[in-house]
């Protein structure tokens, strides 16, 4: 009997240590918490970049904020944005931030969050100009872009509809310029990126009017799994929206 005992004994612990294992995409912390491997891309600024050592932005201090909301830990993976939904798929990790559009190619691979940011085009125009307000006061105005970019396109491809003079530079400090100058009447631009610019630096220009188009960012998680942890994504952002931290994150870096 004392021998059946051991061994019953052993074959309990046993048991006990298998179901110590970890989750799948999850490691874990010593008192055997999961922790949830985050997928960024650490070259777009405002929303991921890193300072020194680092990792700075909208998208990494409000991951962290709803794992702290939630109560789950997190472990950054800086990678290239293309190879996100890849290492999703291959199990190597749970989330991805990483100011990812939210459109219906993606949804066939991963759940998203609500979203999180409204991304898209926007006017801008000199901190003094008070007779544009938004892209229906452009007719017959100046307006400059930068090759090559979404704003160039929106520009050319709407010209003839609002009645804009279109002027088109090689780099974004000239196109800043000419509009901070007068020589140019307003601008067209990707909202993150110029609102992040007129935020950092003293441009003497100012957002008008809503986005002229654009996509919604959104927090993924692999398609069919994880519904818990989205779930716990979606309730933290509704917190951090409620109690203020989002709208603190956001204008850490973005002026509005």
């Amino acid at each position: 009997m004392k021998k059946f005992g051991l061994f019953t004994l052993f074959l309990v612990l046993t048991l006990l240590i298998a179901a110590c294992g970890t989750d799948k995409n999850a490691s874990e912390t010593g008192n055997s918490e999961k922790v949830y491997k985050v997928g960024v891309d650490t070259t777009y600024p405002p929303f991921e970049f890193k300072e020194g050592d680092e990792y700075k932005g909208i998208d990494i201090e409000l991951i962290n904020a709803i794992a702290e909301n939630q109560g789950f830990e997190i472990e950054l993976s800086p990678m290239d944005f293309g190879g996100i939904i890849p290492a999703m798929q291959a199990g190597q990790l749970d989330i991805a931030i990483a100011g990812m559009s939210i459109t219906d190619e993606r949804k066939k691979i991963v759940d998203f969050s609500t979203p999180y940011f409204d991304a898209g085009l926007i006017v801008v125009v000199k901190e003094d100009n008070t007779t544009i307000k938004s892209v229906d006061d452009l007719k017959g105005k100046k307006v400059a872009v930068k090759k090559g970019t979404t704003g160039a396109t929106y520009a050319v491809n709407n010209a003839q509809k609002l009645g804009l003079e279109v002027v088109q530079f090689n780099d974004s400090p000239a196109m800043f310029q000419e509009v901070s100058n007068g020589n140019a009447d307003a601008l067209i631009e990707d909202y993150p990126v110029i609102s992040y610019a007129i935020a950092q630096k003293d441009l003497g220009l100012k957002l008008v009017g809503d986005r002229l188009n654009g996509d919604q960012y959104g927090i993924a998680v692999l398609k069919g799994e994880n519904q818990e942890l989205l779930e716990k994504i979606n309730n933290g952002l509704a917190e951090l929206k409620k109690d203020g931290t989002y709208d603190k994150i956001i204008k850490t870096y973005l002026a509005e």
